[in-house]
Order: structure tokens, then C-alpha cells, then sequence
């Protein structure tokens, strides 16, 4: 997995590559804690390059997404590719995390 991070416009956004599974989750876990602890953090999670996610992956993007709501920040996923978003269909996530088609309507989602 790599992962690429930038900051546009108040905005923190995380590209992510390859798999997220057993072995890369901690790490994607460590980036997500990073912005979503700060009340004030804004998180768009770009899953255009992504192939692969793990029952790992979705439970880092669980706990992520209840500290966002507990400290009040935002956290939204883009770019999802067909094969990922029927990995998040077939595990009943699409209805639990804001998802947007572009990084430019996550990154607006975010407001």
C-alpha cells in the first residue's frame, strides 16, 4: 500500500494505492487517527487507486469514522472503482460512510 498525503484548501487528503489488508491497516489506521483526533480536521480518503480492501481496512475506516463523529470532524471517501465499492456493498458500508464519486465533491462534502 502507499499512500500519498496533501493539503488543498483546509482540506487533508489521503490517496491511497494497492491493498489495505492485515499487514497495511495500522499504518492506514495511524494517518486516519492523525486527522479525524482534531476537531477542526477535514479528511478526504481518495480510493481511486485502490484494489483491494480488507475486513482490517473496513474496521480502521469504522473506528475512524466514530472518532470523526465524536471529536467533530470530516471524514469522506471518493474515488471508489467498481470492484471496491461491491467489496463495501457486499459488507453493508456504503450506507454507514459519506462517498462521493470526485475528490472535488468529497473535498466540497467536507464543509
Amino acid at each position: 500500500m502507499d499512500l500519498h498525503e496533501e493539503r488543498l484548501d483546509q482540506v487533508t487528503a489521503l490517496s491511497v494505492k494497492g491493498r489495505i489488508d492485515s499487514t497495511t491497516a495500522a499504518q492506514f489506521g495511524q494517518k486516519l487517527e492523525a486527522v479525524v483526533a482534531d476537531p477542526s480536521g477535514r479528511l478526504v480518503v481518495d480510493f481511486r487507486d485502490l484494489d483491494y480492501i480488507s475486513s482490517a481496512g473496513f474496521r480502521v475506516l469504522l473506528v475512524a469514522a466514530k472518532r470523526a463523529d465524536q471529536s467533530g470532524s470530516r471524514l469522506v471517501l471518493c474515488g471508489l472503482s467498481s470492484k471496491v465499492r461491491q467489496l463495501f456493498d457486499v459488507g453493508g458500508f456504503l450506507d454507514l460512510f459519506s462517498i462521493t464519486a470526485t475528490r472535488d465533491e468529497a473535498i466540497a462534502a467536507t464543509r
